[in-house]
């Protein structure tokens, strides 16, 4: 029997999200879409460590900004004038080829810091980031926000975990485009997005982005995407529409993603 939606909620504390340390009172919220929001008691990982009271006073140094659909929050190789944690919606990061091709690095999700390791290495953003939904983000000056990294030191070691955890994706990522065929591979990346940025609707787990999107995400064609979520439609795995997929055989998708 098809592997539904819930059956992925109950197996996961957190769709979407990073893994997290002790929980305090908190600002991230989940959000998938527009309209589709709501509170969870999640720590997010830049504060992990932080005595309650210094993560009252280094939340206070921030505003609260929203950034509509399509905003751009930087450019690379843009001077880095703010640091961001995502509070809500999701960040597409992109970086562009010579002729143009734009690569999907990853997805920022609630509780990660944007423009952070280009403010304490180049002073430069590597890559460009841009709302992929409505999306909320505390915002630190970048002149406030280094020195509270140097006020508290646990916030660079945490910054260094989750650059290593944003490293260690993207050199499997890398290995799936050098060593393993299209289908596979594809299949692998959703069931990754599954965790991150999935929400249960009707039975099935819903992802809010398009084929071209998770072409640009696997190093593959629109064409050959297309092609792929046809036949996975055809034999019940998942519903594909203009801008999301909906996964509905989640078991199914998976052994696809570990054949060889």
């Amino acid at each position: 029997m098809p592997e539904n939606g819930n059956g992925l909620l109950q197996q996961n504390e957190s769709l979407y999200g990073r893994s997290v340390g002790p929980n305090h009172s908190s600002i991230v919220r989940r959000e998938n879409g527009d309209n589709h929001s709501g509170p969870v008691a999640v720590h997010p990982p830049l504060f992990h460590g932080i005595l309650p009271g210094d993560y009252t006073r280094i939340s206070a140094a921030a505003r609260v900004k929203e950034f509509t659909r399509g905003q751009m929050l930087y450019i690379e190789g843009d001077s880095v004038q703010q640091v961001l944690l995502v509070t809500s919606g999701f960040v597409k990061i992109t970086k562009f080829g010579l002729s143009g091709t734009e690569v999907i690095l990853r997805f920022g999700v609630p509780g990660d810091v944007l423009g952070a390791v280009g403010l304490l290495s180049t002073g430069k953003h590597c890559a460009t980031a841009q709302a992929f939904r409505l999306c909320r983000a505390l915002v630190w000056e970048a002149p406030a926000f280094k020195a509270l990294v140097e006020r508290f030191p646990v916030l660079h070691r945490n910054m260094a975990r989750l650059l290593e955890q944003d490293l260690l994706e993207l050199e499997e990522r890398f290995r799936e485009v050098a060593t393993e065929r299209v289908g596979p591979r594809v299949a692998r990346q959703l069931v990754r997005l599954l965790k991150q940025m999935g929400r249960p609707v009707n039975g099935t787990v819903e992802l809010a982005l398009s084929r071209e999107d998770l072409a640009h995400m696997t190093g593959t064609t629109l064409f050959t995407v297309s092609r792929l979520l046809s036949a996975w439609e055809a034999r019940g795995m998942v519903t594909s529409r203009r801008e999301s997929v909906a996964i509905s055989d989640i078991k199914s998708l998976r052994a696809m993603s570990e054949e060889s």
